[in-house]
């Protein structure tokens, strides 16, 4: 890499010209460069609305928890993550994400070059050792974040430009629906309409004859939106194959997760009515497992999640794994505030998804944001970032005015 007269002065120009160099240099030799310091800093997102994952068991929310990760490179450039537990989904929770990073992969990971993508892995691995899959996928999300974000500031590069794509410049989203009554279903549709969405996504399960009437509603008052059904696995395999049929004849383009994860062979029995196609979610969290289940005949595509299986580098390895097998993939979150919605967002632009989007955050959190410039849908679309690493700046002054001071 040949360095322009133009560029030297430009760097040498002001106070920042040191970073600049420090930060060229680095892209030059990344050898040279290592990882000084990862922090984490436990944060409680406020949430509106009704979300059912962020209730307690008397039905009061008890908002959006979230590790923000920092790491802090030799030559001083910082890279953001965000890990987002949530256990009524996963068995990861804030504590367990906040402690998986402080005690037991900050010191594996601190003097390693920031590049060595497959040292790192093993690295986490070795002090959180996967069980059927990776351990500790959502807490090492935030790991993965905050080194992508790192390396592409060292490079100058946007996620864009690391994987040679044009991408789009926003994403499709689609507005989440999880009453609890019918009669709730219509405003909660004018809601999402007012805020300019189109497409709607709903929760279903245990309950097929609520759940198909449910579709119906949605379906009569927006006929031309893409509709999709996530189970979160809350269906038995009878169930299942009564309701399948009668989702799609509801106006159901999809199903997520109908049963749980371990029942691989009920899995193949609904792929085989051939009613609507069968998305996984939950028990997909590497590459290894998609790629047996592929094998497998047990799924039709995958609902795809960044901060469920362990960040964006594995994320990319799946979607192109979907991509060669033929196989749908779908646009999805865990709720995802700030630093993990900006992952989504550039990784489903980038890969042009092209059906709606289930990212929420937007939706349902309220009131805080730790970056400068937040991530705000427009007209049901959400911009997506353009600098370099994840495109996003952090208000450190927020993040330490917000965060929880004990764990």
């Amino acid at each position: 890499m040949d360095w322009s007269r133009r560029e030297f002065l430009a760097a040498a120009a002001g106070a920042a010209g040191g970073a600049w160099l420090a930060r060229r240099a680095a892209a030059m030799n990344p050898d040279k460069v290592t990882i000084d310091r990862i922090e984490a800093f436990p944060l409680v997102y406020p949430t509106k609305g009704r979300f059912k994952f962020f209730e307690d068991a008397r039905g009061h929310s008890t908002g959006r928890p979230t590790v923000i990760v920092k790491i802090t490179a030799s030559d001083g450039t910082v890279g953001w993550g965000q890990s987002v537990p949530t256990p009524r989904w996963s068995y990861e929770t804030l504590e367990t994400a906040y402690h998986t990073i402080t005690r037991h992969l900050t010191p594996a990971l601190v003097g390693m070059n920031p590049f060595d993508n497959a040292g790192i892995g093993k690295a986490m691995d070795t002090f959180v050792a996967p069980s059927f899959s990776t351990g500790q996928p959502i807490g090492k999300a935030g790991i993965d974040l905050a080194l992508f974000d790192l390396t592409g500031k060292l490079l100058g590069q946007s996620a864009y430009q690391r994987w040679g794509r044009r991408g789009l410049n926003r994403v499709l989203l689609s507005w989440t629906l999880n009453p609890k009554s019918l009669d709730d279903v219509p405003r909660l549709i004018e809601e999402g309409r007012a805020a300019g969405y189109r497409n709607f996504n709903v929760k279903v399960a245990p309950d097929p004859k609520f759940d198909v009437e449910l579709c119906r509603i949605v379906k009569q008052l927006v006929p031309d939106g893409f509709l999709w059904a996530d189970a979160n696995g809350g269906y038995d395999v009878d169930t299942a194959i009564e309701a399948i049929p009668r989702l799609k004849d509801a106006g159901v383009a999809v199903l997520e997760q109908p049963i749980r994860i371990n029942r691989f062979m009920d899995y193949r029995k609904l792929r085989q009515l051939g009613a609507l196609p069968i998305i996984m979610d939950e028990g997909i969290v590497s590459t290894v497992e998609l790629e047996e289940f592929i094998k497998l005949e047990l799924l039709d595509g995958l609902a795809m999640k960044p901060a469920r299986c362990g960040g964006i580098t594995e994320a990319v390895r799946q979607i192109e794994l979907i991509q060669r097998s033929g196989l749908m993939w779908l646009g999805s979150g865990l709720t995802d505030p700030d630093i993990s919605l900006a992952a989504s967002a550039v990784l489903y632009g980038g890969y042009e998804l092209k059906r709606p989007a289930a990212l929420n955050g937007p939706q349902f959190l309220s009131g805080l944001s730790i970056l400068k410039k937040p991530l705000i849908p427009v007209d049901g679309y959400l911009p997506v970032p353009t600098g370099p690493g994840l495109g996003i700046e952090v208000d450190e002054a927020a993040l330490d005015e917000h965060r929880l001071k004990h764990l």
